[in-house]
């Protein structure tokens, strides 16, 4: 039998420096637990809602401009009586005030929380720390997420607080230019509304209020995505948001 030439590896280049290559595998038609291989069970992530507080801690006080509020309870049913799957329960933006802290320094003047324990608030959606409490859900926030006081069922009687705007939102146009009639889904969503209340105005370096550069009745156009957005009980639409994001006003 012939032997192979030898070939001297000298005259081979040289391929120090190069990665191998990544080979890819199909998997398709081979069993997903080879014998000999065990599965591993895989442990879920679990995320709590809220921080729960010990119950051998009775007393929690917010500092600085902070407010503890105790959160209203979801609503599980409709007005109807209907029982409302988890998955469509509207999470509440409301609550009480349970709690205040000392105020919030300006310069040399010291304020205080506008709003006393007791009293019913609104605050904006993504805002604060939630903690499980004395067996009842709270929001640990500051007194500048709180949107409002609301001391009925209906958005239309919020009285804004700080540099905050409520504004009814206008109605979508029915038709195009054209007089096509739109849909529900093709309707665009207004950025123009009618102001219906405002605070009291923002707070300058000193700690002094200054008022805001509109008034109830003006119409307005506002930015598109600010704020946050509320249903009547009549079923019009309203939004609060802070004055900073209104743009202009209209006549």
């Amino acid at each position: 039998m012939a032997t192979a030439p030898a070939i001297s590896t000298r005259s081979l280049p040289s391929f120090e420096g190069l990665r191998p290559s990544t080979i890819r595998v199909s998997l398709v038609g081979l069993p997903l637990r080879p014998a000999g291989l065990t599965q591993r069970p895989v442990r879920g992530l679990v995320v709590r809602a809220a921080t729960s507080i010990a119950p051998k801690y009775t007393s929690l006080k917010p500092l600085a401009d902070r407010v503890l509020v105790k959160i209203k309870t979801v609503e599980e049913k409709t007005v109807g009586g209907i029982l409302l799957p988890s998955t469509a329960q509207t999470k509440p933006q409301g609550g009480e005030v349970v709690a205040v802290g000392e105020g919030k320094t300006f310069g040399k003047n010291k304020v205080e929380i506008s709003v006393k324990t007791g009293t019913l608030v609104v605050y904006s959606k993504y805002a604060g720390t939630e903690v499980e409490f004395n067996g009842s859900n709270h929001l640990l926030l500051k007194e500048d997420d709180i949107v409002g006081i609301l001391e009925t069922d209906d958005i239309k009687d919020l009285k804004p607080l700080n540099e905050r705007v409520l504004i009814k939102i206008a109605e979508a146009e029915e038709k195009t230019a054209g007089g096509l009639l739109l849909t529900e889904a093709t309707k665009e969503k207004p950025s123009v509304g009618t102001v219906i209340a405002v605070g009291p105005g923002s707070l300058d370096g000193e700690g002094n209020r200054k008022p805001l550069s509109v008034s109830p009745g003006n119409t307005v156009l506002y930015s598109k995505y600010a704020g946050n957005d509320f249903k009547g009980i009549d079923g019009s639409e309203y939004i609060a948001l802070r004055a900073s994001d209104v743009i202009a006003v209209l006549s």
